[in-house]
């Protein structure tokens, strides 16, 4: 099973561009540790993985916490979202560039064989292909109507097309706004709506939305955009964790910005 990082990115960006409905979460490293029942926790100025811990900078939207002991609940929906098939449901993982073989290996065990063409690259719309992303797909949102699950403190006027709809979202989303998949799923469902693109800026909370929502009405769009929207939403936070971002938006050196994915 191979995987070719740029033409993955092809693959999204015709759905979109012939309105063609689908899932894409994504399962980058958070969601891997926590799947993998590790400690997780992004505080204003360290991060905790497993065993590993470090100083950086992390502002308010993106702090989070997952304590094995004590969240189980939430690692179950995470992992149940993993491990869901459906048509046009695909499920961006870590790749080795990343992670190593153990845990890319790790992952495909988990997912259990026998939905290889619905795995695509957990960072198919960022690294070296965030440029892309950035001049040929957000521009397309332009022409659909957009629901968008992010920050209560973004600011949507800096964006480049009309929301319809938004769902704020505060610190530590994948728990303390877990009730938010319920809301999304009930506007879907109330308004009848079809052919519409949810777009997900809320951490591990947009996995549990995209799973359920798109399990209940694949006719509709739904897409886990990460931060890669976040510069345009007056939020602080990337400047000192998102290196593909500082690489496109500030010319900074960052190899993120030239990375290519491996499968």
């Amino acid at each position: 099973m191979t995987k070719d990082f740029k033409a993955e990115f092809d693959k999204f960006k015709k759905m979109l561009t012939d309105k063609e409905n689908f899932a894409f979460a994504r399962f980058s490293d958070g969601e891997m540790f926590i799947m993998q029942n590790k400690t997780v926790v992004l505080a204003p100025s360290y991060f905790v993985t497993g065993d590993r811990v470090g100083n950086n900078i992390y502002t308010k939207e993106e702090q989070k916490e997952f304590h094995p002991e004590k969240d189980q609940f939430y690692r179950e929906r995470l992992i149940e979202s993993f491990q869901f098939n459906k048509g046009n449901y695909f499920k961006g993982i870590c790749t080795k560039t990343d992670v190593g073989e153990e845990a890319f290996r790790w992952q495909l065990d988990l997912q259990g064989g026998g939905d290889e063409d619905h795995l695509t690259f957990a960072n198919v719309l960022i690294n070296s292909n965030y440029g892309r992303y950035v001049e040929e797909i957000v521009p397309l949102f332009g022409d659909r109507e957009i629901i968008y699950v992010a920050n209560e403190m973004a600011n949507l006027d800096g964006l480049p097309f009309k929301v319809k709809k938004h769902f704020p979202i505060g610190s530590n989303c994948m728990i303390n706004d877990y009730g938010v998949v319920e809301k999304v799923k009930k506007y879907i469902s109330e308004h009848q709506l079809t052919d519409h693109v949810v777009l997900c800026s809320a951490a591990s909370l947009s996995n549990y939305i995209i799973h359920e929502c798109y399990r209940d009405n694949h006719n509709n769009t739904f897409l886990d955009v990460g931060s890669s929207l976040n510069p345009y939403l007056g939020l602080e936070g990337w400047k000192f964790t998102r290196g593909y971002l500082t690489s496109y938006w500030m010319k900074s050196k960052s190899g993120y910005g030239q990375q290519i994915d491996q499968w």
